[in-house]
């Protein structure tokens, strides 16, 4: 009975975290959709790298805590968190600029409520 309260109070808080992150990422498509670059790594601009680190260090802590629960939990990896950062890198010259990338993902995500 303790296993599974334990299990449950893990899930809950689970939960949360991904309810967090998912906050989180928003906020940064937000900014990122309202033109400021750096959030995807197009370009290789040191002051924008500088300017989205701490950003993507927090979202990767979270994303690491939700993947130790959902292991723990016997579930599938963080998805959302991986598809985030396989969309981040160098785009091709003719690939869409970051505020439209960031603007199709907060649709994408508003799709998904």
């Amino acid at each position: 009975m303790a296993r599974a309260d334990r299990l449950e109070r893990l899930d809950a808080h689970r939960t949360e975290l991904e309810a967090k992150y998912r906050a989180a990422l928003i906020a940064a498509l937000r900014v990122t959709a309202a033109g400021r670059w750096g959030l995807f790594g197009h370009q290789k601009d040191k002051a924008a790298i500088a300017r989205t680190a701490p950003v993507l260090a927090a979202l990767t802590d979270l994303a690491d805590e939700i993947d130790g629960m959902r292991d723990a939990l016997g579930m599938a990896p963080f998805d959302l968190h991986q598809q985030f950062m396989e969309a981040r890198g160098p785009a091709a010259a003719d690939a869409v600029g970051e505020p439209r990338q960031a603007q199709a993902w907060l649709q994408k995500m508003d799709a998904g409520d």
